[in-house]
């Protein structure tokens, strides 16, 4: 089987996300070289052939040159001819809702890894319902929230579980906390993730398979919500209300299919909001917002408050940081506390996730095959067939691109059940703090 032309391509480079996103593969790309590795055959996509190459001269000048790949979400066969040559494709055209499922589909279709890093449920439930399958047949990974949504939370309450035995029921929540900004791109994706979120308030609740989650991929463990309502939480010695963003059905996802959840999993997401003040403020803050969102001029003044493509400055990003508290308990006493901390969430340590992931897929062969051995183990579903080892021609199973041999571990994934140990390995390494606290 012939070698793909990229080991990975970068899909909206252009964007401010996307842009980083570009600049941290450049650096990291120079760092393997310099320590022996082999040179990262890598791609830039989106469909303004000058930014394009502004961003091919940044990264050339940090170390790594990419090829310039002219690709758009609205022309399938440029998606398509992306995927065939890409083994791994990493998105950051958003709302992934509106731009995000063709280029998934494409690599499905030809056998590339998908990564995003939507937060916006409806879309990633789309992807369960329509490409789970295709995905599985191709015997490749479609991986979404691989940036702050949903990483720190996906691997903090991964890392947290497994300081508990595996044999009794655990409760677990988590307590968000920072100090950052919105680009326009995410503000976009936001107020559209409101307004679709009004929609589903207003109108009935359809059933799908996502809803069971603990059915998810075969899985026999049980998995839910904890009940949550504001509260004083004396672990982080403030105020918490719940955060309503997708971050839960991830760890909900993951939980249904490893172990170390325990039998029976409860998890609950809240914000840090300090005082009863900030609190009852930030509650009507949101309030609002979800009731303008619901209507289409005041949604369009809404969208107009941030473009696409601004983005705070490298100086308010240095300022910028967050925090996640988790703190489990098991039936019988047993307790656990850990922390997952970084700087500027949204931006620098996304764009960092992404590309780690990115990485992860396409140069940790070895590593992931083991995982994948696991995971095939502990939650392939009772009524899919293996894939077949000879139809996934792109980067599967973990290896860089060209291999031939299709993972069991494959369709719609969260990024625990994508890549676990060895991206959590990497994440480490590139500055992600996790530490047990107790």
């Amino acid at each position: 089987m012939s070698e793909r032309a990229f080991e990975i391509s970068v899909l909206g480079a252009t964007g401010f996300t996307g842009r980083l996103t570009a600049e941290y593969l450049a650096g990291a790309a120079a760092s393997l070289q310099r320590r022996g590795g082999e040179p990262l055959r890598w791609a830039i996509a989106g469909r303004n052939p000058k930014r394009l190459a502004a961003v091919q001269r940044t990264c050339e000048a940090l170390g790594s040159k990419p090829q310039v790949v002219l690709c758009s979400v609205d022309e399938p066969e440029s998606l398509a001819e992306l995927a065939r040559s890409s083994g791994v494709i990493a998105t950051t055209v958003g709302p992934f809702v509106r731009y995000g499922f063709p280029v998934a589909q494409a690599c499905a279709a030809q056998g590339a890894h998908y990564l995003d890093i939507t937060g916006e449920p409806d879309f990633v439930k789309r992807l369960m319902l329509e490409l789970d399958a295709p995905a599985r047949e191709r015997g490749v990974k479609l991986v979404s929230c691989c940036g702050f949504d949903s990483i720190p939370h996906d691997f903090g309450a991964w890392y947290c579980v497994r300081q508990l035995t595996s044999d009794a029921p655990i409760r677990m929540y988590a307590v968000v906390e920072g100090n950052a900004e919105f680009s326009g791109g995410t503000w976009h994706s936001a107020v559209g993730a409101m307004s679709d979120l009004g929609k589903r308030r207003t109108g009935p609740r359809a059933k799908s398979r996502t809803d069971n989650l603990s059915a998810a991929h075969g899985a026999a463990r049980k998995v839910g919500k904890l009940p949550t309502r504001p509260r004083y939480d004396s672990v982080t010695g403030g105020w918490i209300a719940p955060l309503p963003t997708i971050d839960p059905k991830i760890v909900l996802r993951t939980a249904a299919s490893l172990e170390e959840f325990g039998p029976n999993f409860k998890y609950g997401h809240f914000m840090r909001v300090g005082s009863t003040g900030k609190l009852l403020l930030g509650g009507a803050g949101v309030g609002a917002a979800l009731a303008l969102s619901r209507l289409s001029v005041t949604r369009d003044l809404l969208l107009n408050l941030k473009q696409p493509g601004e983005g705070p400055s490298r100086e308010r990003r240095a300022r910028s940081w967050f925090r996640v508290t988790f703190v489990a308990e098991a039936d019988g006493g047993a307790r656990a506390l850990s922390e997952v901390s970084g700087g500027d969430p949204g931006y620098d340590e996304t764009s960092k996730m992404l590309g780690e992931s990115a990485l992860c897929l396409a140069r940790d062969g070895a590593a992931l095959a083991e995982w994948d051995k696991r995971m095939s183990k502990s939650s392939a579903p009772s009524n899919s067939s293996t894939p077949s080892t000879s139809s996934a021609p792109g980067a599967t199973n973990g290896t860089t691109a060209g291999d031939s041999f299709a993972t069991s571990n494959a369709g719609v994934r969260t990024p625990v059940q994508a890549m676990g140990a060895p991206l959590l390995e990497r994440l480490q390494r590139a500055g992600l703090c996790f530490r047990h606290l107790d």
